[in-house]
C-alpha cells in the first residue's frame, strides 16, 4: 500500500508530456499557460492623465489657491482618443480626460475640481506638483518584460492584462477528454424509479465538475452493471474516445468488483491499487496504450476525496501547470480533532470566516450531507489528538 505523495509522483511520472494547443484569449480563464508571454509594447502606451483636468506646467501655477487663483490661456481640448501635436507654452493649459495623452510642453494635471472657467481663460485654484496626476508610460509594464510565464494558470486579471498588450489568442495546454463510468447494478438514474434494494447514482454528476474545475472535459457514460462482460464493454468504448477514464465502483476485492480484471482483459497495465489513506484506500492506477484509468471506490465521499488527491493533479499536470495540488491554508481548530486510525485521514471541515475549522459533520464515506456542507480537507495524521486552537493547514480550491 503506497503511501499518497508517492502515489501521486507515480501517476504524474506516467503522464505524457503536456501539449499545447491555441486558445482565444477570452476563453482562456482557468487554462493552464504554455507559452513565455512578453510585452509587445509599453503600459501606458503614453503618458497621459489620471483624471479629468487641465494640463498645465507646474511651474506657472505654483502659489495658486481659491483666494489667488492663477489665470491660463485655454489652449487645446484634448478628448481621449485623439491627440494635440503642439507644444504647451508658458501661460498656456490644456482640456484633458481620463486617459487623453499629455501634451509636450505640460508635465501635471490639475483636477478639474480645482479649477474655474472664463471664456478662453482657466482660473487654477490649486497647485500642483511636477508630474502629480499623471501615468507615465511603461509605468506598469515595460516594452520586452514577461508577463507570464508556462504552467501559469489563466485568471481574468492576467487576461485583462494580455488583452491590453494586443494579444488574442495564446498557447495553452490542451485539455484531456475524461470519460466518467460508474459501475453497480445497484444503480438508478436520476428521475427513474427506485426498484428495491437499488439507489440513485450521483457520482458522475459529482465528479463532473470538479474535472472542468481542474481543465479537464468530462464525457459521461452511461451506468454500468456488475458483470465481467459489461464492464469491459464500457471501459473498451471509455478507453477509445478518452485520454482519461475515471471509473467508480467495482476497484475493491469483493466478487462484484470487476474493474481491474476488466481492464487488464483489455491489455490495461496495473501500476498500483491501495493508498494509504482514508477515505480511499481502494484506488486504482493503469495505463493502456498510453491512456490512463483512475479507479476510484464507489462510496461517493470517498470518490471525491481519491479524485482531488490523485485526480486532480494529474488533470492539472497533463496541462502544465507548475502546481498542481489543491492550495493549503493556514486555519486554527474551533473544536478538537482526532484520528484513531492507523491512515491518514482527510476529513471533510468547513471553515468560518475567522479562520476556524470545524468538522463538517459525519465522517463515513457514504455521507453526502456533512459533505454538501464541506469547502475544505484536514489532512489528520494517523494516531492523532489536536485539541482545540491548533494551528492546522486546509486544502482548499474545490
Amino acid at each position: 500500500m503506497l503511501d499518497l505523495e508517492t502515489a501521486v509522483a507515480q501517476v504524474l511520472a506516467a503522464l505524457p508530456a503536456p501539449q499545447s494547443e491555441r486558445i482565444p484569449l477570452a476563453e482562456s480563464a482557468g487554462r493552464i499557460l504554455a507559452e513565455t508571454i512578453v510585452s509587445p509594447l509599453d503600459l501606458p502606451p503614453f503618458d497621459n492623465s489620471a483624471m479629468d483636468g487641465y494640463a498645465v506646467r507646474a511651474a506657472d501655477v505654483r502659489g495658486a489657491k481659491p483666494e489667488a487663483p492663477v489665470r491660463l490661456r485655454l489652449r487645446t481640448r484634448i478628448p481621449a482618443g485623439e491627440s494635440f501635436s503642439g507644444e504647451l507654452a508658458p501661460g498656456e493649459c490644456a482640456r484633458l480626460f481620463t486617459g487623453a495623452p499629455l501634451p509636450r510642453g505640460a508635465d501635471a494635471v490639475v483636477m478639474q475640481e480645482d479649477s474655474s472657467h472664463e471664456g478662453e481663460q482657466v482660473l487654477i485654484l490649486d497647485a500642483v506638483q511636477p508630474f502629480e496626476n499623471v501615468r507615465f508610460q511603461g509605468e506598469d509594464v515595460r516594452q520586452g518584460g514577461i508577463l507570464a510565464e508556462p504552467g501559469a494558470e489563466i485568471s481574468p486579471g492576467l487576461i485583462g492584462l494580455l488583452g491590453a498588450v494586443g494579444l488574442g489568442e495564446i498557447n495553452g495546454g490542451r485539455q484531456p477528454i475524461v470519460g466518467l463510468v460508474a459501475t453497480g447494478s445497484e444503480l438508478c438514474e436520476a428521475g427513474q424509479a427506485l426498484a428495491p434494494g437499488h439507489i440513485y447514482e450521483s457520482n458522475r454528476a459529482m465528479l463532473a465538475p470538479l474535472v472542468t474545475r481542474a481543465g479537464g472535459l468530462a464525457k459521461v457514460y452511461p451506468l454500468v452493471s456488475d458483470s465481467l462482460e459489461a464492464t469491459r464493454a464500457a471501459l473498451e468504448t471509455a478507453f477509445r474516445e478518452c485520454d482519461i477514464v475515471v471509473t467508480s465502483g467495482g476497484v475493491s476485492v469483493g466478487e462484484m468488483d470487476f474493474v481491474k480484471a476488466a481492464f487488464e482483459s483489455l491489455g490495461g497495465e496495473l501500476q498500483f491499487w491501495k493508498v494509504a489513506i482514508r477515505p480511499g484506500k481502494p484506488f486504482v492506477f493503469g495505463e493502456l496504450g498510453g491512456k490512463f484509468l483512475f479507479g476510484l471506490p464507489g462510496n461517493p465521499v470517498s470518490a471525491f476525496v481519491t479524485f482531488l488527491l490523485l485526480g486532480r493533479p494529474a488533470l492539472r499536470h497533463w496541462q502544465g501547470a507548475r502546481v498542481s495540488t489543491l492550495p493549503a491554508y493556514p486555519g486554527v481548530l474551533g473544536e478538537p480533532i482526532s484520528n484513531s486510525s492507523d491512515r491518514r485521514h482527510f476529513m471533510r471541515v468547513r471553515v468560518d470566516n475567522e479562520g476556524k475549522v470545524f468538522s463538517a459533520g459525519k465522517q463515513a464515506s457514504h455521507a453526502l450531507g456533512s459533505l454538501a456542507l464541506a469547502d475544505a480537507l484536514l489532512d489528520v495524521p494517523p494516531q492523532t489528538v489536536w485539541a482545540a486552537g491548533t494551528s492546522v493547514k486546509v486544502l482548499r480550491g474545490f
